[in-house]
């Protein structure tokens, strides 16, 4: 892995489950030590958006699943193959861990059991590893210290994650949901905030965003300034206006927010 001096936010993508203009939203959270990979999107586009970020999978030893939706989840099983075949060339040192509640490793290993071939599957357990993390449960991977949350969907089995980066820095991830007020204690006055932005307060009667458990730019800058956090970045969006999307959402969130406001394009670096 190439060193930089900084914390880097590298968006693979930025888009909803359905996208077909943009890849599903993921990220990589990276360090000057450390490459976390934090969900994988829907399918094998993955590799391609990797490939774009110029990011090296034999580079990627850690990979933090939010949920099991198959736009976070289907592209891990490609992560997972992918990865194993690199183990079994010798070209991939050391081991790859996949960190999650139990019921996306479930899910992920269901998966990977009934569709990859056994030489792959066989290195579950010994080269590829599944580590169970329970609400509440502290762990490193690498230079970064993660706090994890339930973060009490009613639709699905979610966590978020506290981070707390080796320069003190520290970000606060939501998942693809709105905030629950029982998880305060973990995004109050964090440097970054990480939300879901469905769409705009003026278009949610054209994408009606509250059915589908999601909120607004409007709510998200609501919740930043509510939250007292300095930088708030916004994903998970619909993408029938990516071409206006950046100015139309960072401007209807800092209605609400007088912060730094990220609404970044697929594959957009942000230093953190």
């Amino acid at each position: 892995m190439e060193r930089q001096d900084r914390n880097q936010i590298i968006m693979l993508g930025t888009g909803y489950a359905t996208a077909t203009h943009c890849y599903n939203t993921c990220f990589i959270l990276k360090t000057p030590d450390t490459m976390l990979l934090v969900d994988a999107g829907g399918g094998n586009g993955i590799l391609n958006q990797l490939e774009e970020a110029k990011i090296n999978l034999s580079d990627i030893h850690s990979l933090f699943i939010t949920h099991a939706h198959t736009d976070h989840i289907l592209g891990a099983v490609w992560v997972v193959r992918m990865i194993a075949s690199l183990i079994k060339s010798g070209k991939y040192n050391g081991t790859f861990t996949v960190y999650g509640h139990e019921k996306a490793l479930k899910v992920l290993e269901w998966i990977c059991r009934m569709t990859l071939p056994a030489k792959f599957t066989s290195l579950i357990g010994t080269s590829v590893l599944l580590h169970e993390v329970k609400d509440k449960d502290e762990l490193s991977i690498g230079d970064i210290k993660l706090q994890c949350f339930d973060i009490l969907s009613t639709k699905e089995k979610q966590f978020g994650f506290r981070a707390l980066l080796p320069d003190g820095t520290t970000l606060a991830c939501l998942g693809d949901e709105p905030y629950n007020e029982n998880n305060k204690n973990y995004v109050e006055n964090a440097d970054w905030l990480l939300c879901e932005a469905f769409c705009l307060y003026k278009d949610r009667d054209i994408f009606k965003p509250y059915e589908k458990h999601h909120s607004t730019a409007l709510e998200a800058g609501a919740l930043a300034d509510k939250l007292n956090v300095k930088n708030l970045l916004l994903y998970h969006t619909e993408d029938k206006s990516l071409a206006t999307r950046k100015a139309n959402y960072t401007e209807e969130a800092a209605q609400n927010f007088k912060g730094n406001i990220f609404v970044p394009y697929d594959l957009e670096t942000i230093n953190i």
